[in-house]
Formats: structure tokens, sequence, C-alpha cells
């Protein structure tokens, strides 16, 4: 029987979040120009925030590009980008 060895889980946790945190790890969506996806879709902000789930004031947000979608929400973005009816069709 072999020994094992002693594991710092913690120290694991936060190496994977330094990780993420550089964009080192997992699949990184790209994510179309909010305001452009949301024109394409054919919804006001108040519609469009309320169709991803998020409030109006995070929506104005991606759209000035000062924050930056998380992944669930750049998926959505990504399919309601390429296929408007798609998204609409879900709901």
């Amino acid at each position: 029987m072999s020994k094992r060895r002693s594991r710092d889980i913690g120290a694991e946790i936060l190496e994977g979040i330094r990780q993420l945190k550089r964009g080192k790890v997992g699949r990184i969506i790209n994510c179309p120009p909010v305001a452009e996806t949301r024109t394409r879709v054919g919804l006001s902000q108040a519609e469009f925030a309320r169709l991803l789930g998020v409030s109006v004031r995070t929506l104005q947000e991606w759209e000035q590009e000062r924050r930056v979608p998380s992944g669930p929400a750049r998926m959505l973005l990504a399919i309601a980008h390429k296929n408007p009816r798609a998204l609409l069709e879900a709901v």
C-alpha cells in the first residue's frame, strides 16, 4: 500500500481562484457587444434585463463595458447574438 501525501486543500482552492482570475483555467466564452445584442433581439433595457435575470443597472454596466457578464450570462448573450429568435422562443 502506497503512502498518500498530505494535501493542502485550502492552498489548492486559492491557487484555482488565482488561475481563474488570471483567465488561465476554464473555457472562455467571448461576449458579444451587449447593446448590439439587445438591439438585435429588439427589446428595451428593462425587458432584456428581465429576460436575462439581471437588474437594469447591471445590464447598463455591461453595455457601457464597466462590468463583464459572468459565464452563464455570456452564454445567453452569445445565443441571443447568434440567434435572437431562439432566445425569445425559449422564454
